[in-house]
C-alpha cells in the first residue's frame, strides 16, 4: 500500500510513542522522592509496579476493539468480531509478556535506555531457533548470515557498555547484570512469539483483542503478585530501603511526591497504548518489516535522546554496533537483497517466489505486540 498523509503520521506517532515508552520508563528510574514515612528519599526502583503500568496501557487496546466492533456493527458489517475466543489462550502469552517485561525493567534499572533498547533485538535470534525446533521453519542462508551479524552488533554494544562505559556514574558489574537481564529477558520473549503464532494466530483474531486480553491476563497476574513480593526480602537485588522485592505502597507514595514520577508512570501507560495500535495498523498496511525498520529509528532516537539528556556518554563503539545491527536485521527481514537484484529482469521471479514462501516468523516478527 501507498504511504498516504494517514500512513506517515502512524508511523510518526509510532516512533515518537516507542522513544517516549523506554525514555518514561527510564526517566522514572532515575528519580528520587520519599516513599513509606519512615525512610529517606530513594530512588524509584520499581520494575514490577512499572510493568503492571505496561499492561493497564495494553488493556485500553480492549477499549480500542470494542469501539471499532461498534462501529462496525453500525456499518453493518456482522463479521468483524464474529468469532468467539477462549481469554484462556491468551494466558500463556500473558505469562511470558509478564515475566519477559518485568526482567527487561530490572535491566533497564541497572544500564542505558539505548543499550536496552538495542539489546533487544536478541529475540530475532531466539525466535527463529525456536520456531525451527517447535514450528518446524526453515532458516535461509542471508537469516543466518543475519543472525550472525547481530550477534556480532550484540556483543559490541555490550562491550561498549562495560569496557567504554561511564565510569563515574556506572557499576560495571550491574551494567552486565542489566545486559544479561535483558538478553535473558529476549529468551522468554520469543517463547512468547512461537506459542502465538502456533496457538493464538490459528484464530485470526484482531490484534487489537490479542494485545488487550494480554493486557488484562498479566495486569492481573502481575497485580496479584505484588502481594506476595512485598513480604519477599530481595536482599542486595533491590534498591529499595526495605529491600523488598516489591513495595506498591513505597510506590504510590513516591508518586504523589514526585510529580515527575506521575508523568514518567502515566507517560509508560499511555504511550505503550498508543504504540502497540500505531504498531498494529503499520502491520495491517504496510509490513511487518516496515515496522521493525521503524522500530530502528526509535532506537536511535532513544539513543540521541539520551546523550542530549547526558544520561550516557558518547561511545563510537556503540554506533558500530548499532550499524551492524540494523545491517543484520535487513539480512534477516529480506531487505538488502530486494533493494539490489529487484529491478534485474532475470531476478524478478525469483524475487516474488521467495516473498510468497517467507515463513511465519518473519512476516509476524515480532509478534503479535512489541512491548516497552
Amino acid at each position: 500500500m501507498a504511504w498516504t498523509v494517514r500512513i506517515i503520521l502512524i508511523a510518526i506517532l509510532m516512533v515518537i510513542t516507542g522513544s517516549i515508552n523506554t525514555l518514561s520508563t527510564k526517566w522514572a528510574d532515575k528519580q528520587k522522592a520519599v516513599g513509606n514515612p519512615d525512610q529517606n528519599e530513594h530512588s524509584f526502583d520499581h520494575p514490577f509496579f512499572q510493568a503492571v503500568g505496561m499492561f493497564l496501557g495494553e488493556m485500553t487496546c480492549l477499549v480500542a476493539y470494542f469501539v471499532v466492533l461498534l462501529v462496525k456493527r453500525r456499518q453493518g458489517d456482522r463479521e468483524y468480531g464474529s468469532r468467539w475466543v477462549n481469554p484462556l489462550v491468551f494466558a500463556p502469552a500473558a505469562i511470558c509478556d509478564m515475566c519477559g517485561t518485568s526482567l527487561m525493567y530490572i535491566g533497564l534499572t541497572l544500564t542505558y535506555a539505548s543499550s536496552f533498547q538495542m539489546l533487544r533485538g536478541a529475540v530475532i535470534i531466539f525466535t527463529a531457533l525456536l520456531s525451527v525446533a517447535f514450528l518446524g521453519h526453515n532458516i535461509k542462508a542471508r537469516m543466518w548470515a543475519g543472525m550472525i551479524v547481530i550477534i556480532l552488533g550484540l556483543g559490541i554494544v555490550g562491550v561498549s557498555d562495560i569496557v567504554l562505559g561511564d565510569k563515574k556514574s556506572k557499576d560495571t558489574n550491574g551494567i552486565i547484570a542489566g545486559d544479561l537481564l535483558i538478553i535473558m529477558a529476549q529468551i522468554i520473549v520469543s517463547v512468547q512469539m512461537v506459542y502465538e503464532e502456533k496457538f493464538v494466530a490459528r484464530y485470526r483474531v484482531s490484534p487489537l483483542l490479542a494485545v488487550g486480553y494480554e493486557g488484562l491476563w498479566g495486569f492481573i497476574i502481575l497485580g496479584i503478585l505484588l502481594v506476595p513480593f512485598y513480604y519477599i526480602k530481595a536482599e542486595v537485588f533491590s534498591k529499595l530501603p526495605s529491600h523488598r522485592l516489591e513495595d506498591p505502597l513505597d510506590a504510590f507514595r513516591q508518586i504523589s511526591n514526585n510529580g515527575q514520577i506521575a508523568m514518567a508512570v502515566i507517560g509508560n501507560i499511555v504511550s505503550i497504548a498508543f504504540f502497540n495500535f500505531a504498531g498494529i495498523s503499520i502491520t495491517k498496511s504496510q509490513s511487518a518489516t516496515t515496522r521493525m525498520v521503524l522500530d530502528s529509528v526509535r532506537t536511535l532516537a532513544i539513543w540521541l535522546i539520551s546523550l542530549m539528556l547526558s544520561w550516557q556518554q558518547f561511545e563510537l563503539l556503540q554506533v558500530f554496533g548499532f550499524l551492524l545491527l540494523i545491517v543484520g536485521m535487513c539480512l534477516y527481514y529480506n531487505i538488502l537483497v530486494p533493494i539490489i537484484t529487484r529491478h534485474l529482469p532475470c531476478n524478478r521471479q525469483t524475487a516474488a517466489t521467495e516473498e510468497e514462501n517467507e515463513p511465519i516468523l518473519q512476516q509476524n516478527a515480532p509478534g503479535i505486540q512489541d512491548n516497552a
